[in-house]
């Protein structure tokens, strides 16, 4: 065993580098959101168009793996991953500053390119990081997820430095640092092994299938609605905090995205080192994720709401890749496809709900209703449309609290048969 694991040494952490370098596809979007806005005009709306994009593109991709994964040769295909995140980065930096008459269509263009890489990542990292022999594989898919995390504050904290630096209209300068990245994971690929990745799986009986089916099923609606809870903090996090708590953005990130990504990251630490019992773990963090929004949505004071989606982090960090610890406790050797399916789960919540949170904050914001309340309660137009926003994304992990309770239940019953 120890030689086998020492074989895989480098291609582990080719896998944890890419995490860590591709988080910038991410958070970095985020990040210019206001700029976009005050540099090119662009709606709230339209902003969340980008997300939904971003997401979409990625949903795409792990729907074709999911029905067509045999077609493709899995190890060029991750190998040549990294390049696509960096040919998309550089079109999101450079069209929409050589030609701002056309930006939107650059910002446009630019995600779908490195969501197609993002995709591939979500889809082929993981059931890589699984095949490889390992004495602790929660451990490992748990490490995985964390860096992304630790991906997203190093590009918080650096964003921020540059930012106060250089100014926030020089944005494309760091967007092509950050597609640069990637290109050290190309080369990290290309000189380490891969392990080989089942494609399929194969039940033993009908009877078998069919509750295996519905318990993917299950982790797919839980991964949906995990990771509309999180990406809809993560996307807007930045935006809410200086446009709805009239916090600077420079201290505005660095207190609240930057430690929403940290404590995202140490939970997912914390569970690789002493984790267990993923669906409580699972349980508690919808169940706090809902009380993190309704604070956010319904409190006046800017502190607690700032808390809350500080602490909205560790509420919401084991719901991706907990979900996927649970899939693999629940389904033995589930297969490249089983992944791409719970991927695809998981992009379809992160691109449904940013783009209905940019919805909800234009709509609620230009209703006769916020024009009232703004008077009441001192608060402009926008700053009621951003609350609002956040009442409405306590929904998903509301509804992932039930789900969850079910899950528990079914599994439960399923083993006693």
């Amino acid at each position: 065993m120890p030689e086998i694991k020492d074989k895989f040494k480098r291609t582990r952490q080719a896998c944890y580098y890419t995490y860590l370098a591709m988080s910038s596809v991410f958070c970095l979007p985020a990040l210019l959101f206001i700029n976009f806005r005050e540099q090119f005009g662009v709606s709230y709306t339209l902003l969340g168009t980008l997300v939904l994009t971003n997401f979409c593109t990625q949903f795409a991709v792990d729907l074709v793996f999911t029905f067509f994964s045999k077609h493709f040769n899995i190890k060029k295909t991750i190998r040549v991953m990294p390049l696509i995140t960096t040919v998309g980065l550089l079109i999101y930096a450079l069209v929409p500053n050589l030609f701002p008459e056309y930006a939107y269509a650059g910002l446009l263009v630019g995600t779908v390119v490195f969501s197609v890489s993002a995709g591939l990542s979500e889809v082929l990292l993981s059931p890589l990081v699984a095949a490889m022999p390992s004495e602790n594989p929660d451990r490992d898919m748990s490490k995985l997820h964390s860096l992304y995390a630790y991906g997203v504050l190093s590009v918080v904290l650096i964003s921020t430095l540059y930012f106060q630096l250089f100014g926030r209209e020089n944005w494309m300068y760091l967007t092509l640092f950050f597609a640069f990245l990637p290109l050290v994971a190309f080369v990290l690929f290309s000189l380490s092994p891969m392990p080989e990745l089942n494609l399929s799986h194969n039940p033993e009986s009908a009877g078998a299938a069919k509750k295996k089916n519905i318990g993917l099923a299950l982790c797919v609606g839980c991964i949906f609605l995990g990771s509309a809870a999180e990406n809809s903090m993560t996307n807007w996090i930045s935006g809410f905090i200086e446009t709805a708590l009239h916090i600077p953005k420079a201290v505005g990130d660095i207190v609240g995205m930057a430690l929403f990504a940290l404590l995202l990251g140490f939970a997912r630490t914390l569970y690789a080192k002493k984790g267990r019992n993923i669906s409580a773990v699972l349980l508690w963090g919808m169940v706090g994720a809902t009380v993190c929004y309704l604070v956010a949505g319904l409190s006046t004071n800017v502190i607690l709401a700032l808390a809350a989606c500080v602490f909205m982090g560790f509420c919401t960090s084991m719901l991706w890749p907990g979900t996927l610890i649970l899939m693999e406790e629940k389904i033995p050797n589930p297969g490249v496809m089983a992944y791409a399916l719970m991927a695809a789960g998981g992009d379809f919540g992160a691109s449904v709900a940013p783009q209905a949170i940019g919805a909800v904050v234009d709509k609620v914001a230009a209703s006769e209703f916020a024009q009232s309340l703004s008077t009441t309660l001192s608060l402009s137009a926008e700053q009621i449309g951003m609350k609002g926003a956040m009442l409405f994304a306590a929904v998903f992990p509301l509804l992932g609290t039930v789900l969850l309770l079910f899950i528990r239940k079914y599994f439960s019953k399923a083993n006693q048969k």
